[in-house]
Formats: C-alpha cells, sequence, structure tokens
C-alpha cells in the first residue's frame, strides 16, 4: 500500500476542491465557504469543514470523486473506499429513483436547494439529511463534470433491522 498524502494535499483533490467553490458561487451566487489563502489551505479547510460536501463525476454510474471528513465519518468509510463507490450506493434502492428524479431537476437548473432524503452508510446506518443543496460541478471551461451536495443537517434513524 502507497503512503498518499491526506487528501487535501493531493493536487487532484486540490483543483476538485477548487471547482466545487466555484461552482457553489456560480450558481448559487453566495460562497460555500468564505475562505482565503493558498489552494492547500482552502482544500484543507473544505475537507475539514462542520458540514457534509460530496460530489461524483459524469460516468453512466457515476462514482463519488470527493467526500469531506464529515461525508466519510458519516458514510463510514475511508478515502480510497469512499471515491470507489458508485453514487448511487449512498441511497437504498427504494430511494434511488427519487433521487436520480432530484439529480436530473438539479442538472436541468444548475442546482437545487433545500433537498430532504434518506441515505444510507457503508454498513446499513440510514440516516435522514435536510436541507441539501445539489449543485453541478464546473470545469475551468465552464463544462459540467459532476454534480455535489452540501448538506449540515442529518439525523440517524432505527436500521431496517431493528426494532
Amino acid at each position: 500500500m502507497t503512503n498518499l498524502p491526506p487528501p487535501w494535499q493531493q493536487p487532484h483533490v486540490i483543483r476538485h476542491s477548487k471547482r466545487l467553490l466555484r461552482s457553489f458561487q456560480h450558481w448559487l451566487d453566495r460562497p460555500l465557504l468564505n475562505l482565503q489563502g493558498s489552494p492547500t489551505a482552502i482544500a484543507e479547510a473544505l475537507f475539514n469543514a462542520p458540514f457534509v460536501v460530496v460530489s461524483h463525476g459524469t460516468e453512466a454510474d457515476p462514482l463519488l470523486n470527493y467526500g469531506n471528513q464529515a461525508a466519510l465519518s458519516l458514510w463510514e468509510m475511508d478515502w480510497a473506499q469512499f471515491t470507489q463507490t458508485p453514487s448511487r450506493l449512498t441511497a437504498e434502492p427504494v430511494e434511488r429513483a427519487e433521487r436520480d428524479r432530484l439529480l436530473a431537476q438539479a442538472k436541468a437548473n444548475g442546482y437545487i436547494s433545500d433537498y430532504q432524503g434518506i441515505r444510507i452508510s457503508s454498513t446499513g446506518q440510514r440516516f435522514w439529511i435536510q436541507a441539501a443543496v445539489i449543485w453541478d460541478v464546473l470545469d475551468e471551461q465552464n463544462q459540467r463534470c459532476g454534480q455535489a451536495a452540501k448538506f449540515a443537517r442529518w439525523k440517524f434513524v432505527e436500521r431496517k433491522d431493528e426494532g
């Protein structure tokens, strides 16, 4: 196993962090975080933000390509596992049609706000997310390169095999 630096120190993550922040500002006309500093310091601040930030790419079955520490903790995965996971697996099968509909709505409009829904961690822990924002991620040429979500409110719900 190679000893990689923390995610926020990796050049592709630094670049993606800038895309996430710039795209959020583009669509919502407000900053995701009020930050100044070096690109690495900004990437570190986003990674350690007190809210969840996740994103996926544009593959036919999109793979997660970013999760900050709050996301990794909530989904109970490390960086390597998280960034190899199809994003559809963050929702239970019964929730996936609604998730797909909302992602399509975000794609059509650039973003949606105040999303809520059930998600599921890698161990089966279900949680209800509230007041989430989903937005299209744009590259340096303003071409769509994925979608991202941010939320700060969630609560755990009973596992289906409990009670």
